[in-house]
């Protein structure tokens, strides 16, 4: 049997040591049944988990209880044995709590034995004392398995270098985790201006020979999406009919009201936009709302110029001198990937799903609190803080990731009020953390978390 595209990890051990909680922190959902009573869960449950911007699938398993016999656990046993056979990675989950049980003790031997990649992780590890508990006490200490690694399932510490380790091993072994594009069909919209060539990129698309096309079944209120699938990967374009409709109905001086609303109900249900220019044609004013409509809908972006085989006279600096061009008119999306495209000769179209793929992956990044603390000591070296209201410059406490699609920040300063920072710091800040973290095609949020204080007292 070949692999599955998406490597998979299996969360394995006694019952009652907390699998279903780490399974629902891990793919953030509540699939699995969560209880004291042991035995709760009996048949193997999958999920998908996101971590930096890429997927792999984890399998949660009955409680391994090697001392029982009975037709009932017997079935658990082949279920979770099946789970280790197909599985990349074990995690190995034990309780911090009552320590290492000779039953863990036995598990952890057959896991040695079997040569499998195993992670033993000790469950149930809230606060300092008990972290030190599984770094320093002999007791962890499982025979020829590695270091146990301690984690909550219950706050969500630890998961972060659960995971890092996790895709380490991976990396080992040639198993890449997943684009989001090969767990869940991505949304895209080709949205722009009349006569821009939106329709005749969608038939390039939709005309190459290597590209699976289908409607899709079932959407009775999304009639005009159409399935795509390349390679292993799928994506859903939506509604394209629809947006080919908005120029039916302008008034003089922008888009008219209906079209306008049409556009952003159809951004509520998108995750990445191609927003397609005339490359014969300079900007209108219809482009510039468009543009600031993109930045408001969190959406992932790439500006497609279109008919660049028609511009005439080119030289090798051509390209660049629209490029700075599109990111002068346009500053809502001036972080936007930029491709010239021709719908007529085809030219880089086969591109726009790898471009597509990247901008996804940016839009589920989620970076460390420990890489985004080395950031900021850096950046806010590089670059003090500078006062927007207020009469000192403020002092920059923290930074950490709230949220992706997009990735959301919460900046903590310590102040009065919201706007002690200067906006053009701010403008900074995100513009670091693209360039440091490689963010392309994806909005950034930052919000200002203001610790006064009195709170920092508390």
């Amino acid at each position: 049997m070949s692999p599955s595209p998406i490597p998979s990890i299996a969360l394995i051990g006694r019952t009652n040591v907390g699998k279903s909680t780490l399974f629902n922190r891990l793919t953030e959902t509540h699939k699995a049944i969560v209880s004291d009573v042991a035995g709760t869960t009996r048949d193997r449950i999958e999920g998908d988990c996101l971590w930096r911007g890429k997927v792999v699938k984890v399998v949660d398993t009955g409680g391994l209880d090697v001392e029982r016999t009975s037709s009932i656990e017997d079935d658990v046993v082949k279920q979770a044995n099946l789970a280790m056979k197909r599985a990349d990675v074990i995690l190995f989950v034990m309780d911090q709590k009552v320590g290492p049980l000779p039953q863990d003790r036995k598990l952890a031997a057959e896991l040695a034995r079997s040569g499998r990649r195993v992670i033993a992780v000790a469950n149930k590890t809230e606060g300092a004392a008990a972290n030190a508990d599984v770094a320093t006490s002999p007791e962890w200490r499982l025979g020829a398995l590695p270091p146990a690694l301690a984690v909550s399932a219950i706050k969500g510490t630890g998961l972060g270098d659960l995971l890092d380790e996790v895709y380490a091993l991976l990396k080992k072994d040639g198993r890449e985790p997943a684009e989001i594009s090969q767990v869940k069909p991505v949304r895209v919209a080709v949205i722009g201006q009349p006569n821009v060539g939106k329709s005749s990129i969608l038939n390039a698309i939709l005309g190459e020979e290597r590209f699976i096309v289908s409607p899709i079944a079932h959407t009775t209120r999304d009639p005009n999406d159409v399935q795509v699938e390349v390679g292993d990967r799928t994506y859903v374009l939506v509604d394209t009919a629809g947006i080919r409709k908005m120029h039916k109905v302008r008034e003089k001086g922008g888009l008219e009201r209906a079209s306008v609303e049409r556009a952003r109900k159809l951004l509520e249900r998108t995750d990445t936009v191609l927003f397609v220019l005339d490359a014969s044609q300079g900007l209108a004013s219809q482009e510039r709302t468009l543009a600031g409509m993109l930045a408001e809908a969190n959406v992932g972006v790439i500006v497609v110029v279109n008919k660049w085989d028609l511009v005439p006279d080119k030289t090798p600096g051509t390209a660049a001198e629209y490029e700075r061009m599109v990111r002068r008119e346009l500053p809502f999306i001036s972080w936007a990937p930029i491709v010239f495209v021709s719908a007529i000769t085809n030219k880089r179209i086969n591109e726009l799903f790898d471009i597509i793929d990247q901008v996804e992956t940016s839009r589920h990044m989620v970076v460390t609190e420990e890489e985004l603390d080395a950031f900021l000591r850096e950046t806010t070296k590089r670059h003090l803080p500078s006062r927007g209201k207020g009469p000192s410059h403020p002092k920059v406490l923290g930074l950490v990731q709230t949220g992706i699609a997009p990735p959301t920040f919460h900046l903590t300063v310590k102040a009065k009020q919201t706007d002690v920072l200067h906006p053009s710091y701010l403008r900074y800040l995100e513009n670091r953390l693209r360039e440091h973290f490689g963010y392309k095609g994806s909005p950034i949020e930052i919000r200002i978390k203001v610790a006064t204080a009195v709170s920092l007292r508390k």
